[in-house]
Order: C-alpha cells, then sequence, then structure tokens
C-alpha cells in the first residue's frame, strides 16, 4: 500500500500508501491493446506528461507494488523499492516472498533495492540506468517526479498519490511496458481468483473496514478510507464499506481519525479489520467507549499482525493478491460469522 505507517507518519505522508470501492476502477478493454501499445507511448498523470519513446528494456520501480506488476508481466526490474516495513522506519531493504519467488522464477540479474520512505534516494535509481520508472502507486511529490524524470521517463499516479486502485496500478504500468493487453488478462486473472476465494463466503450485506488501531493507546484509532487499497479491497471481496469509509474517500482522504469520544461514528462498521497482534480486541473490549462498537461486542475483529508478511499483503498487488486470499478469507469469514 501503500508504505503501512504509524498514525504520525501517516499524516505527514498525506501532505504522502480507490469512491465507495474505488478499486471498481475497469481497465481498458483489450481490443484496443496493440494500439495503444505502439511506441512512443505517451501517458497522462497527476504529475504531468510522460512520453516514453521506445519498449523499455531496463526498468526501475518506486513505491509500493509496482514492482509486482511488472514481475507478474514477466519483466524483472532493474532497481525496485524496499517493500518490507516496521512500525520503528528500521525494516532492512528487502522484498516479500511473492515479490522473491517471481524474481526466482523469472531469473536473470537480482535487482537493486533502494528506499523512498525517508526521502527518494536519487543516485541510486540513477545508479541502475533504468529507461522507464514505475510509480502508478507511489508518493511522489512534484519536485521529486522533476528530479527522477531528469534520470528517465516516469509514469506517477492518475489522480492522487497512495489513492491508485490496484487495477488501475496494473494497466497503467502495463501501458508504460508496452504489455496493455497482458496486464488486461492480468486484471481478469486477479478477479477471478478473488471470485473463487469468496464463492463460499457470506460477506454480502455486512460492512467493513481497515484500521489502524493501538492497544497501548485507543484515544484515536485511524480507519482507511474507501480510496485506500487495505478497505477497498474489503469492497472486492464481497463486503459494502461504511458510509464512513465512503465519504472520507469522495474527500480525497485516505485515512481518517476518530477519537474514542466519536466511537458511535463507526456504529455501521460490522467487521473490523486493524494491524495487530492478538492484543487491539482485548483492549477494544476493555474500553469503556470502544466497547460500545457492535462489532466489537461481537468479537468480529480481525488482526492481521504488523510488520509481518500476511500485514503487509493486505496492501494489494498484482502478486500478493494470490498469495493473501487463502489466508485472509478465512479470517473474514470467521470474523463476519459473529456479526448479529
Amino acid at each position: 500500500m501503500p508504505r503501512i505507517r504509524t498514525a504520525a507518519a501517516l499524516a505527514a505522508a498525506a501532505a504522502l500508501l480507490f469512491t465507495g470501492c474505488a478499486s471498481s476502477s475497469s481497465p481498458a478493454s483489450t481490443g484496443s491493446a496493440a494500439a495503444d501499445d505502439t511506441f512512443p507511448i505517451t501517458i497522462t498523470h497527476a504529475l504531468g506528461e510522460t512520453t516514453i519513446p521506445s519498449k523499455p528494456e531496463r526498468v526501475a520501480a518506486v513505491g509500493w507494488s509496482n514492482q509486482d506488476v511488472a514481475l507478474a508481466l514477466g519483466v524483472v526490474p532493474v532497481g525496485m523499492d524496499t517493500q518490507l516495513w516496521n512500525y520503528t522506519g528500521d525494516a532492512p531493504l528487502g522484498v516479500y516472498e511473492w515479490t522473491q519467488d517471481a524474481i526466482d522464477k523469472l531469473g536473470g540479474e537480482a535487482p537493486a533495492i533502494f528506499s523512498t520512505a525517508d526521502g527518494t534516494d536519487f543516485e541510486a535509481i540513477a545508479d541502475t540506468n533504468p529507461d522507464l520508472i514505475l510509480a502508478a502507486q507511489s508518493g511522489l511529490d512534484a519536485e521529486s517526479y522533476a528530479t527522477l524524470s531528469e534520470i528517465a521517463p516516469v509514469v506517477a499516479y492518475p489522480k492522487v498519490a497512495w489513492f491508485t486502485p490496484w487495477r488501475d496500478t496494473i494497466t497503467l504500468n502495463a501501458k508504460a511496458l508496452g504489455l496493455s493487453a497482458e496486464g488486461d488478462k492480468l486484471v481478469s486473472d486477479l478477479e477471478a481468483d478473488i471470485a473463487d476465494s469468496t464463492a463460499g463466503a457470506d460477506f454480502s450485506g455486512k460492512t467493513a473496514a481497515f484500521f489502524s488501531i493501538s492497544a497501548a493507546d485507543l484515544s484515536t484509532v485511524n480507519m482507511y478510507t474507501g480510496g485506500d487499497a487495505r478497505t477497498a479491497l474489503l469492497g472486492d471481496l464481497g463486503f459494502d464499506l461504511p458510509q464512513v469509509a465512503i465519504d472520507g474517500a469522495a474527500g480525497g482522504s485516505f485515512y481518517e481519525e476518530f477519537s474514542a469520544e466519536n466511537a458511535d461514528k463507526l456504529a455501521d462498521v460490522d467487521v473490523i479489520v486493524t494491524y495487530g497482534d492478538g492484543d487491539v480486541l482485548p483492549a477494544l473490549q476493555a474500553d469503556p467507549l470502544w466497547s460500545t462498537l457492535p462489532a466489537v461486542k461481537a468479537g468480529a475483529v480481525v488482526e492481521i499482525g504488523k510488520g509481518d508478511a500476511l500485514s503487509a499483503a493486505v496492501s494489494p498487488t498484482a502478486l500478493s493478491i494470490p498469495w493473501v486470499l487463502p489466508q485472509y478469507v478465512p479470517l473474514l469469514e470467521k470474523a463476519a460469522a459473529k456479526v448479529q
């Protein structure tokens, strides 16, 4: 997802990792892909217009999930942003297993790993000598985009930083690679994976949203809106999104902060999904205000870890979706069964 960050870092990122369920945007039709992929290709995005003169051979990726699109389409990046994270910001550079598996399968030279978490490492990116930089899901600002554009053509996000639905991340990056038809098929295949994994689930008519909740400090909680990949994925899986998540996305926010005194504003969230290692639900149930929420009363709270692969995979990418579904959907089914 964007990067997965603490509330303080989220606030800074917003200045920084899908309305309703914005991830439902449709890919371009496969029928026009061949014409669209005739180079040079020009792509208009939030930070300008990028022309890619010829089919790229050395691709770098910054931000979240862009490298997984390239890999899913058979292209091993020469360089990519680190995908590992934790809540202290001191995570090592590296990638998760779904990305590494694709790199190993495709073979070739291992990508250089750099970081844009605390400022773009322009030198490291330049050292990879790319002829294209993918950043369709990223937090690039205008200054960073301009600097990167001196290195190679950059494909930035279509509208808002860290607000690109996974489908659009695939189709936009695929177009830049000259692989639009393959990108459309990838989207269709992932939609089929989602449909298969949720065929027996009873999510219809139930609302769910994704949160960042600290058991150590329940004075406020953060809810990711429908414009953020994490909550939007819940919509893809068959849940309805609560009105607060829809309204937040319509306002261009990818997360909203709620104080304990305003806990009642989240009363229409049937299933709460949050980072946590089993400590969040007991803390919420012991709190005089949060314990009044129907989801908390019912125990319909899913904690997906913090800093491990599962907690990262719920920010959907072209490669993490099939990896995470067999683990994520059963957890959600168990919680949804508690909704009264």
